[in-house]
């Protein structure tokens, strides 16, 4: 079972807390998957809920990270960047 689908969160307002343990080690192959999560999970919540305010900010973040990939840092002499690094300016 998912953290996604913990069943102590059914029943319950949705808390920082909830949106953290989604947010986990969130990757660039998960983080479109996990937004949407999110945004479920605070879609009836009103926008000055802490749990919103922390799901919308982790949305960006996601969306980011899914389109434009992991900044893990430049490459190491010898090595090439992996393939989900793309530099600001770089089509």
């Amino acid at each position: 079972m998912s953290e996604y689908e913990n069943p102590e969160r059914l029943g319950r307002e949705p808390t920082v807390e909830d949106i953290r343990e989604l947010m986990g080690a969130s990757t660039p192959h998960f983080a479109l998957q996990i937004r949407n999560r999110i945004r479920t999970l605070i879609a009836d919540l009103p926008p000055d809920h802490p749990a919103r305010v922390e799901g919308e900010r982790e949305v960006q973040r996601l969306e980011q990270i899914a389109f434009e990939g992991e900044h893990r840092g430049p490459a190491i002499e010898g090595e090439r960047e992996l393939p989900s690094i793309r530099r600001p300016g770089q089509g």
